[in-house]
């Protein structure tokens, strides 16, 4: 009866002393996760995998750039961009960074407005990081292109060291595909509640319980990984 009692509440069971209590620890999650819904654990494991994968990309990287013994191209000439005769290093991959750790206070507040229930606030700010995501990809196609037409290939380039080419295309286009899966979300989650799917619970997609509205605080969750990967990228492939 106690048992049933205690499921019934949802509460989680009394933590045994001693060494049984250790090996509670370790052989059970259901303290750490006992609370926490399925949608938002799920996307901290994506993350943490995901973590996994971006850091054999930079270690990779990393790794070819202190053994190739061929010059590696200086960032600072790669990517600069002619403006008014004067040629400005690493503008266009500033005012990136720029925009895309704006786009993370933007997020912020929409998490914040949705938990308020404020569903006007909470849609406008994330279609407002959806806007500065798109703009991210945006530049970053045209930092794409330019180099194209420059001659940068995956296989080699006119500056240096053959991996430049490989390296700046899959890191860059790796990351450049998570924030455009990021912003695609972004216009869908925020559609939804401007709509007032959570609040009514109306069927579909991505609908979580009536009247929560976690979904955006897990889009929030992957949209400041992003970010912070980004924040790695650019400290190891453009500064370095």
């Amino acid at each position: 009866m106690a048992d049933a009692a205690l499921a019934n509440t949802g509460a989680a069971p009394a933590r045994p002393s001693g060494w049984q209590g250790i090996t509670a620890d370790w052989s059970s999650d259901q303290r750490a996760f006992k609370n926490v819904s399925w949608g938002k654990a799920m996307m901290w494991i994506f993350l943490l995998s995901d973590t996994f994968i971006f850091s054999c990309f930079l270690l990779s990287y990393m790794t070819v750039r202190m053994s190739t013994t061929v010059p590696w191209p200086n960032p600072s000439e790669v990517f600069a961009l002619t403006i008014g005769g004067t040629s400005i290093p690493l503008i266009l991959i500033a005012i990136m960074t720029f925009i895309l750790i704006s786009s993370s206070g933007t997020m912020a507040m929409a998490v914040n407005f949705g938990y308020r229930h404020d569903r006007v606030k909470s849609a406008a700010l994330m279609l407002v990081t959806a806007a500065f995501g798109a703009t991210f990809v945006g530049m970053q196609g045209f930092e794409w292109t330019k180099l194209i037409m420059e001659g940068v290939r995956p296989w080699g380039n006119p500056w240096g060291a053959d991996q430049f080419g490989s390296s700046f295309f899959m890191i860059t286009g790796f990351h450049g595909t998570h924030v455009t899966f990021g912003v695609i979300f972004l216009i869908i989650i925020s559609r939804k509640v401007l709509r007032g799917d959570f609040d009514r619970e109306a069927r579909g997609f991505f609908t979580s319980r009536k009247g929560h509205y976690e979904i955006v605080e897990i889009m929030g969750l992957y949209w400041h990984f992003v970010d912070l990967v980004w924040v790695f990228i650019f400290a190891l492939f453009y500064l370095w």
